[in-house]
Order: structure tokens, then C-alpha cells, then sequence
């Protein structure tokens, strides 16, 4: 799993790419929240284009930084799911947690 970042203004983009899954979200979960302390933006976008499967370790690691940026007043957007992982975000509920795009501009939440 690897993590691409991209900072502009408010906005830091982290794209990742790989699984998501038990054996590397503790990485994930540490790296992310380091560049989220170190630039404080008010909207995290988790770009998930290029993950080919997450279970339930995502699921985990978006709540975490939602649970870091709601009470600073920030906004968590996922950019981009496979259909089968925007299943499984739908099937969690996250949309009550992050807005759901697409590259379309589809807006799922």
C-alpha cells in the first residue's frame, strides 16, 4: 500500500493505492494522521481510485480521521471507489460520516 499526497490551500489529498485490509492500516492509519497534524486541513480527501480491496480495516481507518477532523471543523470527502468498496462504504454507512464522489461528479452524499 502506498499513500500519494497532494496539499492545496484547505485541501490535502491523500491517493491511495493497493489493499486496504488488517495487515497495513496501522501504517495507513499512523501515516495519515501525521501529515494530517503537520498541515491541518479543513478537508481531507481519501482518493481511493486506486485501491483494489479494503475490508473492514478501512472502515476503521476512515472513522479514525473523521473522528480527528469533525471536531476541528473539518470535512472528509472519498474520492473515487471501486463499485464494490462504494458497496461496502454504503453498507457501513459512511456516507453519514464523508460526502462520496465520484470523478464523474456524482455526488453519492
Amino acid at each position: 500500500m502506498q499513500i500519494f499526497y497532494d496539499a492545496s490551500a484547505d485541501t490535502l489529498t491523500a491517493a491511495l493505492s493497493g489493499e486496504i485490509d488488517h495487515h497495513c492500516a496501522g501504517s495507513l492509519r499512523a501515516e495519515i494522521d501525521a501529515a494530517l497534524y503537520a498541515r491541518t486541513p479543513k478537508i481531507l480527501v481519501l482518493d481511493f481510485s486506486g485501491v483494489s480491496f479494503m475490508d473492514s480495516s478501512g472502515i476503521g481507518l476512515i472513522m479514525g480521521r473523521y473522528k480527528i477532523l469533525h471536531p476541528l471543523g473539518g470535512e472528509l470527502i472519498l474520492q473515487d471507489p471501486a463499485p464494490h468498496i462504494s458497496r461496502i462504504l454504503r453498507l457501513a454507512g459512511m456516507e453519514r460520516l464523508a460526502r462520496i464522489r465520484t470523478s464523474r461528479k456524482e455526488v453519492v452524499s
